[in-house]
């Protein structure tokens, strides 16, 4: 009698334990994280795994207030032991993640966008003169510039296609980062795409600004030399009618 009793009172607790594992679960799902973490610790406190393994996604998420990995990992492992695939999974991923701590960590302060930079968007800008004197070295500056310019629009083109530059984050690399990481990530990857572009701005106002100078003081020189070398043969034909 005492063990049919003891049996009816574990059924009865078990039923409990289902009916407030799915009103923490509907209150996480209304985002009513305060809610759902104390009716799942309360729950992980008796020893539900479900309970545990869903305050652990909270403590390593940040859902339970901060991010919390210790306490995520120690949740997954009393889970885990109760045969919750679920937990198992995630203490895997806990364990690859400190593997992989150094390429989360370059995708959150490492990255420089210099791979964006490289090939054939790799625009070197040329050497500028204040001014040029002959025909030669004025072909050259024109040609070198036109050059400059057509990289610097292709690189320009190249750069817009990567926006925005948390698509470059392997998909192996990103699936490991927390909601905080993620965060941190995206947060550092805009700003540097901020850089970029300004930089790239910045260094085409530049050159077109020198060559600007290069070229109006290069015409003002053809000019006066083309003007030096009109009278200089006007006053030699009038010498020479002179001479007759």
């Amino acid at each position: 009698m005492k063990t049919k009793l003891f049996l009816a009172s574990l059924l009865i607790c078990g039923a409990a334990f289902a009916g407030e594992l799915e009103n923490a679960n509907a209150l996480f799902e209304k985002k009513d994280y305060a809610g759902a973490m104390k009716i799942y610790t309360k729950l992980a406190d008796a020893g539900n795994p479900e309970a545990q393994q869903a305050l652990g996604q909270m403590y390593f998420y940040g859902e339970a207030g901060q991010v919390d990995e210790a306490k995520a990992a120690e949740l997954f492992k009393k889970s885990a032991a109760k045969g919750n695939k679920v937990a198992g999974a995630s203490l895997a991923l806990i364990e690859e993640r400190a593997k992989r701590r150094a390429d989360i960590d370059y995708w959150i302060k490492g990255y420089d966008g210099a791979d964006l930079k490289t090939g054939e968007y790799q625009c070197k800008a040329p050497r500028i003169p204040t001014m040029s004197k002959i025909n030669e070295e004025i072909d050259r500056i024109g040609a070198a510039v036109k050059n400059w310019q057509e990289c610097y629009n292709k690189y320009v083109t190249h750069l817009n296609n990567q926006m925005p530059l948390t698509k470059r984050i392997p998909a192996d690399v990103q699936k490991l980062m927390n909601k905080e990481e993620t965060a941190k990530s995206n947060a550092y990857l805009a700003q540097l795409q901020e850089n970029l572009s300004e930089e790239a701005r910045v260094s085409s106002k530049l050159l077109l600004a020198d060559f600007d100078a290069w070229r109006t003081a290069t015409e003002n020189y053809v000019n006066e030399h083309n003007k030096m070398v009109k009278n200089a043969k006007k006053d030699s034909y009038w010498s020479d009618k002179k001479i007759q």
